[in-house]
């Protein structure tokens, strides 16, 4: 099992920021993908961005310019820098994590996400 777990959401005005945190545990041997999704009411799970274990991203073009998605490799841990929040960013955001993790001593994939992180912008 691979476990995430996110922080750092909250509820903000229009124009301000929040930074996402989410850290990875368990028997983890690597993480190739990590990634920020978010689902507003009524709407299907979006990509925000994602960061590959050699730093390369990929936002929405929604999100371009706005976020920064980085991380730590050193402690499993992805972060989402939200600026110049707008009322159309309110959603949960999920993390996901995907790589290879120890099932006794066979390596085996893994695709885990957390429970998500509520963000509210207000305008």
């Amino acid at each position: 099992q691979v476990w995430l777990v996110e922080s750092g959401g909250g509820s903000v005005r229009a124009g301000g920021s929040l930074r996402l945190s989410c850290a990875a545990s368990g028997r983890i041997f690597r993480i190739n993908a990590m990634g920020w999704y978010r689902q507003a009411p009524g709407k299907q799970r979006e990509l925000v961005a994602t960061i590959t274990s050699g730093a390369s991203t990929n936002y929405a073009d929604s999100v371009k310019g706005r976020f920064i998605i980085s991380r730590d490799n050193a402690n499993n841990t992805v972060y989402l820098q939200m600026n110049d929040l707008k009322p159309e960013d309110t959603a949960l955001y999920y993390c996901n994590a995907a790589g290879k993790r120890y099932s006794g001593s066979a390596l085996v994939d893994f695709d885990s996400w957390g429970q998500g992180t509520q963000v509210t912008v207000s305008s």
